[in-house]
C-alpha cells in the first residue's frame, strides 16, 4: 500500500447536516494505556482525561472542488481522547488522538482508511428526530439526547 495516500492527499468538503459531540471527564488512569508514550493527556487538576465521542451527518462529501452530485451521505462517527505533544523546540502542543472512527457505509470505510489513518469500521447506526428530541440507534443500543 502506498503509505503517501493515507496523510490526506486532497482536501475534501462537504456539509454537516447534524452534528453532535458529546465530551467526558473521566479519571486519568482509565485512559492512559490508549495513547502512545509520545503523547500526555491533556487533564484537568492532574486527575481527570477528556474524551469527545463526535457524531456527524455528513452531505455529498467529496474531495474539494468536485461537483456535489459526485458526493457521498455519511454518517460519521469519532471517538477521540485530548492529548498534549511537548516538541524538541520546547513547544506544548494540545490535540485529539484518534482512538477509533465509524462509519455506516462500506464505501467510507473504504475511501476513509484508503486516504485517511482514522481506521474505519462500518457500523449500524441511525438518527431520528421527533419533537425536540434527538435519538440515536447503534448496535441495537439507543443513546437519548434532549
Amino acid at each position: 500500500m502506498l503509505t503517501f495516500l493515507k496523510n490526506h492527499p486532497f482536501a475534501v468538503e462537504s456539509f454537516f447536516e447534524c452534528s453532535t459531540v458529546l465530551t467526558f471527564a473521566v479519571p486519568k488512569e482509565q485512559l492512559q494505556h490508549l495513547i502512545p508514550e509520545c503523547l500526555t493527556l491533556d487533564t484537568y487538576q492532574d486527575k481527570w482525561a477528556f474524551i469527545a465521542i463526535a457524531m456527524v451527518q455528513t452531505k455529498e462529501l467529496r474531495p474539494k472542488s468536485f461537483p456535489k452530485f459526485l458526493g457521498n451521505d455519511f454518517f460519521l462517527i469519532g471517538y477521540r481522547i485530548f492529548v498534549r505533544y511537548n516538541t524538541i523546540q520546547g513547544k506544548n502542543l494540545r490535540g485529539l488522538y484518534i482512538i477509533k472512527s465509524e462509519t455506516n457505509k462500506k464505501k467510507m470505510e473504504f475511501m476513509g482508511n484508503l486516504f485517511t489513518h482514522y481506521s474505519y469500521t462500518t457500523t449500524d447506526i441511525t438518527q431520528t428526530e421527533t419533537n425536540d428530541k434527538k435519538k440515536f440507534h447503534h448496535f441495537n443500543q439507543s443513546l437519548k439526547l434532549l
